[in-house]
């Protein structure tokens, strides 16, 4: 098996969750780190025992890395990833994958141009929760497909403990760029990739914005202040229509339901890989003159991720080495203090269950961006 030669490009809070699953993805094989902190970038180098770059250009001078991993700030990812296509480099990017559409259509014509692929986080829609919605609607478990509500809410984030949140290596979560980014840009891609892949291209989109909390209690004044509560009303080419709706004002709820002619397909956390995915019917009662529709909820069986005895057998042979385990089971206490909380974004494509360890080792070479074959709602 061909490995593929890997750098990561960013030495923030968010690498820690690319290095700590890699041993789920044998067929990446980690060279080296690079930071314009050359201190951040240090300490990384040293806990995983990787290259340190000292620059950019002497990533992608690197022969042996065949894949960059752009985890900069966002406002980077544009310059960054297409100094790494240029360079005959694959790229995945953290989200987003630009800051205007303009900048990411040019990565992906880029892409195209050079036989390249280029990918972006989010990833969710590898995992079994999103396979398995999209099972149950090629099968037409529940008919003909007329609605989609997807919510992305993530409760009143300046209200929480923010500043106190470190990985393993106290490198803080970047609360800034997350604020200045703004909750749409930074979150949306989790149902969007969903419905774009489940029911093809968009015709047109209805939104509404607002930045309803002007002050999010920063050490430090914001360069730009975002919307903190988004609706889009999406028409897609099919015929179908979604309502989405992004804030850091309601309740978290990362729901998606899926509205058809004979029931409810929905899943309660779109975030998470392996939620579990419903179907809800009504059933109607007479009683004298009157009718009473009572809903009926049960689980729809979730897909099996497929297995590979020879990717079991490489998983195997690649043992871990003493200095390796060390590392992670420290990795593992120093977690059990303050960081980012279960509940909030912390995507990277090899965050994958423990069911699903060893499903689609490739995964991070899927490029998004090409159409798919839509289904017929």
């Amino acid at each position: 098996m061909h490995r593929v030669g890997t750098a990561i490009v960013g030495c923030g809070n968010i690498a820690s969750f690319y290095f700590n699953n890699l041993p789920q993805h044998p067929i990446l094989n980690m060279i080296g780190v690079m930071d314009r902190d050359e201190e951040r970038s240090a300490k990384y180098a040293k806990y995983y025992d990787v290259h340190k770059y000292t620059s950019l250009d002497a990533v992608l001078a690197d022969q042996r890395v065949d894949l960059v991993i752009n985890l900069t700030n966002p406002r980077s990812h544009y310059a960054v990833s297409r100094a790494c296509l240029e360079a005959g480099k694959h790229v995945y990017s953290e989200k987003p994958l630009a800051m205007a559409f303009s900048e990411a259509e040019q990565l992906v014509q880029l892409a195209e141009q050079n036989g390249l692929l280029i990918a972006s986080a989010p990833s969710r829609i590898l995992a079994e929760t999103a396979q398995t919605m999209w099972k149950a609607l090629r099968e037409e478990a529940i008919g003909a497909v007329h609605a989609v509500y997807a919510e992305m809410d993530g409760g009143l984030i300046h209200r929480l403990r923010y500043k106190e949140w470190k990985n393993e290596l106290d490198i803080p979560w970047p609360y800034k760029d997350e604020f200045e980014v703004g909750c749409t840009i930074e979150h949306v891609g989790y149902p969007v990739s969903w419905l774009t892949a489940y029911f093809g291209p968009v015709d047109t989109v209805t939104a509404f914005a607002t930045c309803q909390i002007q002050d999010k209690l920063t050490d430090t004044p914001l360069e730009v202040n975002p919307p903190d509560l988004t609706v889009a009303c999406i028409r897609f080419k099919s015929g179908l229509v979604a309502r989405l709706t992004s804030s850091w004002i309601a309740p978290e709820d990362h729901s998606i339901r899926i509205f058809a002619d004979t029931g409810v397909l929905s899943t309660d956390d779109g975030w998470e890989p392996c939620s579990p995915v419903y179907i809800t019917r009504a059933r109607n009662f007479r009683i004298g003159p009157k009718s009473i529709s009572v809903p009926w909820k049960r689980k729809y069986p979730m897909v099996a991720p497929p297995t590979s005895s020879f990717t079991n057998k490489v998983v195997q042979m690649i043992a871990r080495s003493p200095r390796d385990v060390v590392r992670t089971l420290r990795a593992r206490i120093r977690h059990l203090r303050k960081r980012v909380p279960s509940g909030f974004p912390r995507d990277t494509v090899f965050t994958t269950p423990k069911s699903s360890s060893q499903s689609t080792t490739h995964s991070i070479l899927v490029l998004f961006t090409k159409s798919r074959r839509p289904l017929n709602p």
